[in-house]
């Protein structure tokens, strides 16, 4: 006797599951699709415009200035110095 689930095949309950699922995304979709064509084009305009003046506004509220970083020739003049130095000290011990 096949497996069944209450006289129905396991594998009847599983495509039914999941023809619903598709049935449930697709009403969903439709849906946000009206509320997206619920808009004119000058209100979604409108929309974004807001939004990015929100976003603008917000970066410059937050504008810290940021932390020195030396840059690379920062960063050679001090192996350059430290070079100098190892060679003075190398120099005294060997008594030149």
């Amino acid at each position: 006797m096949p497996a069944s689930l209450g006289g129905v095949r396991w594998w009847k309950a599983i495509g039914l599951a999941g023809a619903a699922g598709v049935v449930a995304t697709g009403l969903l979709v439709v849906r946000g699709e009206r509320r997206r064509r619920a808009y004119t084009p000058d209100q979604v305009r409108e929309q974004l415009h807001v939004r990015y003046a929100q976003v603008v506004a917000a970066e410059a509220a937050e504008t810290t200035p940021a932390p020195a970083v030396p840059g690379p020739r920062a960063w050679v003049g001090r192996w350059m110095a430290r070079g100098r130095r190892l060679a003075e000290r190398i120099a005294k011990r060997r008594g030149k």
